[in-house]
This record gives C-alpha cells, sequence and structure tokens, in this order.
C-alpha cells in the first residue's frame, strides 16, 4: 500500500487535523502533488490565465476532494499494476468501484458516520479481492472477472479456488495493519442482511452501497440494508441521482477512461461441470508420474553433488509452490541431520545440525521417512524447528524425507504459507516420489563420489608401491657404482686400465635412469628381446665379485649347459631379477656357505618351452609363515625403510617376462625356481600353422 495513503488514514482519524497537515503530507509525494495541480488547474476550478501554487490548488479544491483525489489516485496506481491488469478490459470494474466509493461517502455523511473518507476507501477496495484472484489465477478466473457480483459468484469462486473474493480482498487489507474495520466491510459485502444487524457501520454502509451500485434492482434487499442504515428510501433515490454525476467528475479528474463500460455484457459467473473424483486422481497420478519423470532426467543431468542438490531444491519451490526450501543430510556416522553448502542460505546452515537420537518432529520425519507438515503455533516444536522458521523466513514447513529404499539420506524442508498446508497434505504421494527421486539421484552421486575417492586411493597406493620397488631396486646399482667407483680409484692410483670399469658405470648409471623414469608408469611393459641367459649370470657374479658384494666365505658355483640358454627376455630385467636373488641368498648365508647357479635346461610346461634357471642356497632355509607370503611384500626384520620388496619385485618381474618362479625350502637351504620363456623356432612356429597330412577342414 502507497506509504502516502496510509499516513492519510492515520491523518484522518485524527480529530484535530487540518488542511496544514494534508498540505504538508501531500508535498512529500511529487506524483501526488502534480496530480493536485492538474485538477486545481483544470476548467472545472480555475477560471484564471495564470497557474495557480499547490498551496492555492488545495484551498480552492477543499479539504473534501483533496482526500477523495489521494485516495483514488493511490488505489488506481497500486491495484492497475497487478499482474494481467493490463491485459484486462478494467472499466466496468473500476466504475463500479468508483461508483460504490462515492455512494459509501454519500451513506456515510446522511448517517453522520464521522469518517466519511473511510467510507469512500472501504467502498473503492470492497472488489479489490476480484483483481487479487485474477492476478493470482488468470486461467481459472478469466470468465468470472467479468461475471455478476452477487452471491452465487462466491458459491463459484469457493469451489473452483477455495476462496472468495470478498475473502481475499480482507486479506490483502489485513496485510495493512490499519486501526479500522476496513477488512470486516470487505469481508462482509455479500453477508447475509439478518447477520449485519449488530455489525459496525463502516461494514453496513458498505453493504448497502454494494446493492445500490450493483443490484439496483434488488428492491427488497435495498429496502432491509437501507433500514438497517436507519436511512428511509427516499433519503437513497437523491443520493443515486448525485452519485453519477460525483462518479463521472471523479473519473475525468484522475484521467480514468469509462466510456461503454455500461455497455459490457456482465453474464452470470459459471463453474465447470464438476470431475469425477476418480478420474481427478488418475489424472493427478498420471500428471505427477511425467514430472517425476521428467524431475529424474533433470537430476541425472547435473554434474557434481552440489550442482545436484541446487537442482532440487530449485525444482522443490517450482513444483510445490516453496518460498524457501533447504537440505539437510545425515552426516557420515548417521546420527545427526546437518546442513549442505548449496542454496542461497548455506552459510546459515553451515553450522546447523539436527541430532537424531534426540527425538523431535524432524527427526522422527527423516527416521520414519514420512512427510511431515509443521506450524509455528504447534506445541510439540523444539528449538531446532524453531530456528529453521526463522531461517527460511515463514510460518509452515513442510519437511519431506529423502529416502532410497530402506536408506533414509536426509530431509528436504520447504518453507510455505499457512493456508498451503491443506493443497501440501493432498499432494503427499507426489512429495513422496520427489522425494524417492531426489534421494536416488543423490545416492548415485555419493557412490561416484565414493568410487572416485576409492579409485584416488587405489592411485594413490600404486604410485606408493611404485616409489618403493623404485627406491629398492635402485639401491643395487647405486652400490655397484658406489663400489666400482672404489675399484676405479685404485686402478688409476695405480694407473691400470680402467675401460671394463667405466662400461660398467655406464650402464648401471644407465639403469639408474630407466628404473626412475619407469616410476610414470604404474604397469610398466618389460622390453622385449632376445637374451642370453649364461652371459648375464656372468655379469652379475662379476659384479659381485668386483664390488666385494660377495664375502670371501661364500663359495658360488655356476653350471650353464653348453647349449645355447637363449630366452624371451630384457637383459636389464633378467640381470634386476638375480641381483636380487644372489642378494637374498648372500643374506641366508651370514657364516658363510654355497650358493649354485644352475641352468637345468628345457622343460615343456601347458605346450610351452621353457628355460629353468634355480638360485640355490645351503643356509637355514626358510620358516614356513616366511614361505607362505614370499613373494607379497612384507614387513622384513632387516633395517631400512624398503627392506621386505625384492622377492615381490622378482616375482612381479619374472610375471612381466612371462614366466613362473617357484621357491622350496627346507633344511637343507632354499632354490628359487625361474621358468623364462624360449623363444620358438620359426619352422616349428610355421608347421604349428599348418594342418597335419591327410587332414582337411571336412574331417574335423
Amino acid at each position: 500500500m502507497p506509504q502516502i495513503l496510509i499516513k492519510l488514514i492515520a491523518h484522518l482519524q485524527a480529530d484535530d487535523a487540518g488542511m496544514p497537515e494534508l498540505a504538508a503530507l501531500i508535498a512529500k509525494d511529487a506524483g501526488m502533488t502534480s496530480k493536485i495541480l492538474g485538477v486545481a488547474n483544470s476548467s472545472a476550478y480555475h477560471r484564471q490565465g495564470k497557474v495557480v501554487s499547490l498551496e492555492q490548488s488545495l484551498v480552492s479544491l477543499g479539504t473534501d476532494m483533496i482526500k477523495i483525489l489521494v485516495i483514488s489516485e493511490s488505489v488506481f496506481q497500486t491495484f492497475n499494476s497487478f499482474p494481467h491488469s493490463g491485459s484486462t478490459d478494467l472499466r466496468a470494474f473500476w466504475k463500479s468501484s468508483l461508483s460504490a466509493a462515492v455512494m459509501a461517502r454519500a451513506l456515510a455523511k446522511a448517517m453522520a458516520y464521522p469518517h466519511a473518507e473511510e467510507a469512500y476507501l472501504a467502498g473503492l477496495l470492497h472488489n479489490v479481492g476480484r483483481l487479487a484472484l485474477l492476478a493470482t489465477a488468470p486461467k481459472e478466473y478469466a470468465f468470472n472477472f467479468t461475471a455478476r457480483d452477487d452471491a452465487a459468484l462466491c458459491a463459484v469462486e469457493q469451489r473452483t479456488l477455495q476462496i472468495t473474493h470478498a475473502e481475499a480482498g480482507a486479506w490483502l487489507i489485513e496485510r495493512w495493519h490499519l486501526d479500522s474495520f476496513l477488512a470486516d466491510s470487505v469481508l462482509y459485502h455479500h453477508e447475509p442482511l439478518a447477520r449485519l444487524e449488530a455489525s459496525h457501520p463502516l461494514i453496513r454502509i458498505v453493504r448497502l452501497a454494494h446493492l445500490l451500485c450493483c443490484h439496483a434492482d434488488d428492491a427488497e434487499s435495498i429496502t432491509q440494508a437501507a433500514r438497517l442504515c436507519a436511512l428511509e428510501v427516499d433519503v437513497l433515490e437523491t443520493l443515486v441521482g448525485s452519485v453519477a454525476r460525483q462518479v463521472e467528475q471523479a473519473a475525468q479528474h484522475l484521467g480514468i477512461d469509462l466510456a461503454g463500460a455500461d455497455d459490457l455484457v456482465v453474464p452470470p459467473a459459471f463453474a465447470p461441470p464438476p470431475v469425477d473424483p476418480v478420474q481427478q486422481r488418475l489424472s493427478d497420478d498420471v500428471r505427477n508420474m511425467v514430472l517425476v519423470s521428467e524431475v529424474g532426467q533433470t537430476f541425472a543431468r547435473q554434474q557434481g553433488e552440489t550442482s545436484l542438490l541446487e537442482a532440487i531444491t530449485r525444482s522443490a519451490r517450482i513444483l510445490f509452490d516453496f518460498e524457501s526450501a533447504v537440505i539437510l543430510l545425515q552426516n557420515p556416522t548417521g546420527h545427526a541431520l546437518v546442513g549442505v553448502a548449496a542454496g542461497e542460505l548455506q552459510q546459515r546452515l553451515a553450522g546447523f545440525s539436527i541430532p537424531l537420537a534426540k527425538g523431535g518432529l524432524l527427526a522422527a520425519s527423516a527416521l520414519e521417512s514420512r512427510p511431515a507438515f509443521l506450524t509455528s503455533d504447534m506445541p510439540a516444536l523444539g528449538v531446532v524447528e524453531e530456528q529453521l522458521f526463522r531461517i527460511l523466513g515463514t510460518d509452515s514447513l513442510v519437511c519431506l524425507p529423502l529416502a532410497s529404499g530402506q536408506r533414509s539420506l536426509g530431509v528436504l524442508i520447504g518453507g510455505v504459507a499457512a493456508w498451503q498446508i491443506p493443497a501440501s497434505r493432498k499432494r503427499e504421494g507426489f512429495l513422496r516420489a520427489f522425494g524417492n527421486q531426489a534421494a536416488h539421484a543423490l545416492e548415485t552421486a555419493i557412490s561416484a563420489r565414493g568410487a572416485a575417492r576409492r579409485q584416488l586411493d587405489h592411485v594413490t597406493e600404486e604410485y606408493r608401491e611404485a616409489s618403493r620397488r623404485v627406491v629398492h631396486e635402485v639401491n643395487n646399482p647405486l652400490s655397484i657404482i658406489k663400489n666400482y667407483l672404489s675399484v676405479l680409484d685404485y686402478k688409476l692410483e695405480k694407473q691400470e686400465p680402467v675401460s671394463g670399469e667405466m662400461s660398467i658405470l655406464n650402464e648401471e648409471i644407465d639403469r639408474v635412469g630407466q628404473l626412475i623414469s619407469g616410476l610414470a608408469d604404474l604397469q610398466p611393459v618389460a622390453a622385449s628381446g632376445v637374451t642370453d641367459c649364461a652371459r648375464v649370470v656372468d655379469d652379475v657374479l662379476r659384479l659381485f665379485r668386483t664390488t666385494e658384494f660377495l664375502p670371501a666365505k661364500i663359495e658360488v658355483v655356476t653350471r650353464m649347459q653348453d647349449a645355447p640358454c637363449e630366452v624371451e627376455a630384457d637383459a636389464d630385467t633378467l640381470k634386476q631379477i638375480l641381483l636380487n636373488l644372489l642378494k637374498n641368498a648372500v643374506e641366508a648365508l651370514p657364516d658363510g656357505g654355497r650358493i649354485d647357479v644352475v641352468n637345468r635346461g628345457h622343460l615343456n610346461r601347458d605346450r610351452r618351452l621353457y628355460l629353468e634357471l634355480c638360485v640355490s642356497d645351503n643356509g637355514a632355509g626358510l620358516a614356513p609363515e616366511v614361505l607362505a607370503n614370499l613373494f607379497s611384500p612384507v614387513r622384513s626384520s632387516k633395517e631400512g625403510a624398503h627392506h621386505g620388496l625384492g622377492l615381490s619385485i622378482v616375482h612381479e618381474l619374472v610375471t612381466r617376462l612371462h614366466g613362473v618362479i617357484g621357491c622350496r625350502s627346507g633344511k637343507a637351504g632354499t632354490t628359487f625356481e625361474i621358468l623364462l620363456p624360449v623363444p620358438q623356432p620359426q619352422n616349428a612356429a610355421a608347421s604349428a600353422a599348418l594342418p597335419a597330412p591327410g587332414n582337411t577342414a571336412l574331417s574335423l
């Protein structure tokens, strides 16, 4: 409501208020000042050539006309901005309202009612509820907005919209918090006359004004209403004659076009035939199914959990007419509902929590997976419910559980007006379906988040293991390099040739580089090629002997077959395998002993040819629990952060070469048996691809 009108009403209700106060009020409103000056300078009031000032205008117009202009202009400006007011013919509506206003003011003066301008405002607003219904439900109310204004119209409005225009108008005016019976006069302007006998004079005035302006042919009701107002019928006839002229004059001053308003057709109110309840329920169910399906697709298109939560709250506000909506999800322990970082209230909800174990209406809704409808005047409200009323700025809450199957994920809480609660209860099935869709989408998002976290943890662990493996393996060539540098220093001092040592140093430095480069590949692929196994064994033993890796009290015996020892393996990988096995064998013989490196020749396993290479020691053997977990990364009793990885790395390297490794251990010592694939002869491969003589495809 315009501030000038609210102040004017207070001014009118003050007995000692006069023209100076009225002039000061109008001077503060530029638009209203312009309107007053325009009317005062019109031909009806001004007959001189010069333009009059505001003070002169107020004097020439008079207090009564000024009050009428201010009231009328404020009301017309306010309600002409209602939705759909620009696309609807309002001539008949405003003529009826203006006529009722002028008539109510005249009746108030005839009854000696002290606040004639209040009666004028009541008459002007008595049908404003019709504008409110048109703005709220344009499709449903478009026809009945132009219908005859009688009890039948109220009945149709109640049946189709669950509210009459009298109730809607009174509700609007009550929101202005006026110290007046203005809202009551609007609410009861269709009330049966028998109930108004002891009512406030303003109520009776508006009821009679409405009958005289909208139902002039209902003589019996007019006579009865006049009796309630203590007025004679002949007085009313005089008033009716003067009202028409005043309405025309007021419309002219206000710039309202009422031409042709009396020619508009005023049909009786129309209500569509009642819908079969079964058919209506079926129609609602089908509509809800379509909406829920569409909502589910919308949720599925969201990228990320935050985007999904915002889509859920946005969809809920649209579908259920929530003024605001928030989501509370169960914390990881399932002991409380906590606010989520989504939507416009995320800062206030960041530290908000509802313990599930302590009860309460919201906790019960989440635990029992049933919707709850709360109003601010319920006696069982707890502090957390009262907090949510304040956070959402509403007087009623709809609490919708987000449940997927038997699992409750949290609740969606929407703020609504108290009068919306019955409609929300009727849509409980739709609310549940929406909650299930939202919960399913959330569960999928949470599962995806968990899978992503597990994948990240898996990759992290793989990199950690790869790092430990590289550190472990780099120690071998670094130790060799360190020892060879000592040998190199000794030979250089004696001026002996060092080309062999330099070659080995270069090889080991290259191997360090390859090992470090392999860190970027979690699943490195072994280099292909054919390697002479005997040559690699000799190279490794030479490294051990030269660098003093091999103590003098340990004897190493090698037995290689005279036949070719070629295997399908990369030389560096095979070297890495033998270094680890020999190093372990040396560590198994702290008091000295014997190590055997034996080529046992070819072996056929699963129709594949292998070379069997064995590394044995005559130490104390392995304990059964160690043997059981031999090729897995274990915590070793040796000193150092990366001990216990050697045999797991050996197993991985042999597997990468498509070979097989096994171990035998007892009191006589420990033997590692390695099967390495042998290159397949070309003639054998060709013969394997050809059918046997005499065989054909038909003979199979």
